[in-house]
Formats: structure tokens, C-alpha cells, sequence
């Protein structure tokens, strides 16, 4: 692949990287026996913590059916289990369980790599990539959030 001389190809670049890391979530999820959707919706509780199953659906995107599937995978393989509502006894929620070494193990070596290249950045740069990430989760939750016609202020 060749380095873009012009912002031009900005669009092009980004493209690229975002296909590289869903290619990357894709070959780590297949290492565990996962899917992508499975990893996914391990992603959103550890970073969000324990939810509903409906809570969960509507992060993913899933309807009720595939979302038990999916709980029940990612339970049968040790990454979260069910459990009572504490407001709630009646109903359950889904919590992350530890963090999944095995997952941390497929992970690991692009996890390395990133690392090896945001150490060449100065802290002025890294400020700018974190402020763009951070801003640019927002747009993308948003724009999500306007295709499904919602406004959940996530």
C-alpha cells in the first residue's frame, strides 16, 4: 500500500484502517471461537459494564432471539454469565465475567504493534488522536443513532 501525498486521499486512508480493524475484531472473535457479533457485544459490556438483554439488543442492533443466542454463547464460553437485576429481582442482567484471557492472547499482538507506534508520537500529537477518537465515537454513535431513528444519548 502506498503513503497518500495529498489530503485528497484522506478518505481512502481512513477507509483502509477501518477495514483493517474490522478484519482484525473479525480474525480475533474466529481465534475464540466467537463471532464478530459475539465480540462485539463483549466489547460493549466490558466498556459499559452489566446490562439488560434488552439493553444489549439495542446496542447491537439485535433482535430479542439472537440476542439470548448470543448470551447464551458468550456464558457457555466464560465471558459473562446472567445475573439477578439488583433493582429488579424479577429480571436478569448480563455481566461481563474477568477479562477473557484468550481473547486478551489473539489480541495481544496488534495491541503491541499500536502501542509500539503511538510511542513515536509526542504528547501534543497523542492529544490530538485521543480528542479525534473520543470526538469521532460521538459522531459515530449519533449517526447510528439517526439511521435507526433513535436519540438515546449514548
Amino acid at each position: 500500500m502506498s503513503t497518500p501525498s495529498a489530503r485528497s486521499d484522506a478518505s481512502e486512508v481512513y477507509r483502509r484502517y477501518l477495514s483493517a480493524v474490522l478484519l482484525h475484531g473479525h480474525a480475533s472473535a474466529r481465534a475464540c471461537d466467537l463471532g464478530a457479533t459475539d465480540l462485539y457485544a463483549l466489547n460493549i459490556l466490558q466498556l459499559s459494564g452489566a446490562m439488560s438483554p434488552g439493553e444489549l439488543a439495542e446496542r447491537t442492533g439485535l433482535t430479542t432471539g439472537p440476542t439470548t443466542r448470543l448470551i447464551d454463547r458468550l456464558e457457555q464460553a466464560g465471558y459473562v454469565r446472567r445475573a439477578p437485576d439488583p433493582k429488579d429481582r424479577r429480571k436478569v442482567i448480563v455481566e461481563p465475567v474477568g477479562q477473557p484471557a484468550e481473547l486478551d492472547r489473539a489480541m495481544a499482538p496488534a495491541r503491541q504493534r499500536i502501542g509500539e507506534i503511538l510511542g513515536g508520537y509526542t504528547p501534543d500529537q497523542l492529544d490530538v488522536l485521543f480528542d479525534y477518537f473520543t470526538r469521532a465515537t460521538r459522531a459515530y454513535h449519533d449517526a447510528a443513532d439517526e439511521l435507526r431513528g433513535t436519540a438515546d444519548g449514548r
